[in-house]
């Protein structure tokens, strides 16, 4: 990995003392610290992950496998949310305080990680993995990550509220969908409920819309790497303002001070009839209306009715075996168990409610959720679009949400946020 830089260890102590606050399980350090053995004889597993939404799914996960695996403790921590985990986890390695088990998205984020990472090439789950799963960690043909699972998102809509507001038809079009913000408006209902406070709504997710929309996605990475391309002058970026802006004109007050379980709450209660997120929000929604009537639109930059009607998915993150660790093996076995187990599966589908990135592992909609269903739909219709942020620089995506943030305050024009753009590709890309 590249050595961490100067503002991790600044956050190193700030984090660590954080942790204790956002952890799943019980307190404790890396296997470097403890040779993985706790008092009682029994061999620990640290898991340290990022789903804030599993959390407690993972705790009675936790209960489970520790009944029928007596040797075997696991000590599990969540950061996510609104908690920067990248940091967070780089904070856990420069305290000494290496996890055994923890989450690595892929691509970029495979390489600055890969001196940690155990090959899982040999496990008996890796010919089970969906095809589209195994290209982020893969690397000279080795596999290097679990996927999760399969993700989406794109504008999460009440079709309850839709209905009231006399919304007869899926709006697939930027004009049709400022005609539904407006028949909402018109009913007093608030179109969009914005959590503009995290970084990663804006940085990861709003910005991919204008990258997966790029002919080739891929390519126009490369160009803005080798500086054959830049931000500005790019005319899909010019139809993403329409978008943004879209958002902005119909969502709710002080988004910018809106943070994500604000931003989930609001909409599962009713305050709005659509949000910005993905099918990972079943959980936390069920757990405040699991009444609620819901569908996923797609998040169009112009009227082309056939390019914008698509989801953008991918795997939303890895499980991923720290190679210096003294329980690999046992690291190893809970991962097996996780995607080969009936309880295992259990979890996957039911309690998480994921949508598997296994072969073997059917989920119905009744497990995964409408958001769940919906996805999946769109999959088989082959109306997908990429995941793209995965090959932003090192640190790219945050100072993207940071200056999103400047626009939707007013304090950047558009100009001024394509150049900001493209300064902070410069500066952090690959020399």
């Amino acid at each position: 990995m590249k050595k961490l830089g100067k503002l991790a260890f600044m956050l190193v102590m700030a984090i660590v003392l954080v942790l204790s606050g956002c952890s799943g399980g019980q307190q404790g350090g890396g296997s470097a610290a403890d040779g993985g053995s706790g008092g009682d004889g029994k061999k620990t597993i640290h898991i340290f992950q990022f789903k804030v939404e599993i959390a407690e799914a993972l705790n009675r996960l936790k209960e489970e496998y520790e009944a029928s695996h007596p040797g075997i403790k696991l000590d599990i921590q969540t950061v996510g949310g609104g908690s920067d985990y990248g940091a967070a986890l780089k904070a856990k390695f420069a305290a000494g305080e290496q996890p055994d088990i923890f989450n690595v998205g892929g691509y970029r984020e495979l390489d600055t990680w890969f001196e940690y990472l155990e090959d899982l090439s040999d496990q008996a789950w890796v010919d089970d993995v969906v095809d589209v799963a195994r290209e982020p960690m893969t690397k000279d043909g080795k596999l290097y990550g679990q996927p999760m699972n399969l993700e989406g998102y794109g504008f999460i809509y009440n079709k309850d509220l839709f209905a009231k507001a006399g919304i007869t038809e899926i709006p697939k079009t930027l004009t049709e969908l400022e005609a539904a913000a407006q028949k909402l408006q018109a009913a007093g209902i608030t179109p969009f409920s914005n959590g503009y406070q995290e970084w990663w709504v804006f940085g990861n997710h709003l910005l991919n819309v204008a990258f997966a929309n790029q002919d080739d996605p891929a390519a126009f990475v490369a160009s803005l790497n080798d500086g054959s391309q830049q931000f500005a002058g790019n005319p899909i970026f010019e139809e993403w303002f329409n978008l943004f802006d879209l958002t902005l004109e119909y969502g709710n007050e002080n988004p910018l001070t809106t943070d994500y379980n604000t931003q989930v709450t609001a909409f599962a209660t009713g305050q709005a009839a659509m949000m910005q997120q993905g099918n990972w929000t079943q959980v936390q929604i069920d757990g405040i209306n699991p009444d609620l009537n819901l569908g996923i639109l797609p998040m169009p930059i112009n009227d082309d009715p056939v390019r914008n009607d698509h989801l953008f998915v991918g795997v939303a993150n890895n499980w991923v075996v720290n190679k210096n660790s003294e329980v690999k093996d046992e690291a190893k076995e809970f991962l097996n168990w996780l995607v080969t187990s009936e309880e295992g599966k259990r979890y996957i589908t039911k309690e998480f409610k994921f949508i598997p990135a296994m072969k073997s592992i059917e989920a119905t909609p009744e497990e995964m959720g409408d958001l769940g269903a919906e996805v999946v739909s769109y999959s088989q219709a082959n109306k997908l679009m990429n995941w793209n942020f995965s090959n932003y620089p090192e640190g790219a995506a945050q100072e993207f949400g940071s200056s999103m943030q400047a626009y939707a305050a007013g304090k950047l024009d558009k100009a001024q946020l394509l150049e900001e753009f493209q300064n902070t590709w410069n500066n952090l890309k690959a020399k």
